[in-house]
């Protein structure tokens, strides 16, 4: 009897415990972790500032930058078709879009 009493105890536990796994949140996406995708997969570099001109012609929401300017001290370049493609790729292995 102690041993049934045991198991009908512990199965509630790892139901919780399956329940409590599926809800968790998927880890965020960080710049870091696209520039690396892209490298491993398409052998070259792109800047964060030409992810998040992507991420914003896309309508991703975007965090705001604490150190931001209101005015930049050169003109922003623009990510080359093939840089905005990889990224797009990134971001859909990602499943940001």
């Amino acid at each position: 009897m102690d041993n049934l009493g045991a198991f009908r105890n512990k199965l509630p536990l790892n139901n919780i415990a399956l329940k409590a796994e599926a809800y968790k949140p998927k880890p965020r996406t960080t710049y870091k972790m696209i520039q690396d995708y892209i490298v491993e997969k398409h052998s070259f570099n792109v800047h964060t500032a030409y992810i998040a001109e992507v991420k914003r012609s896309l309508g991703l929401p975007m965090f705001d930058a604490p150190n931001a300017v209101e005015t930049l001290k050169s003109p922003r370049k623009h990510p080359t078709p093939v840089q905005v493609d990889a990224i797009k790729d990134a971001l859909t292995y990602f499943e940001v879009i």
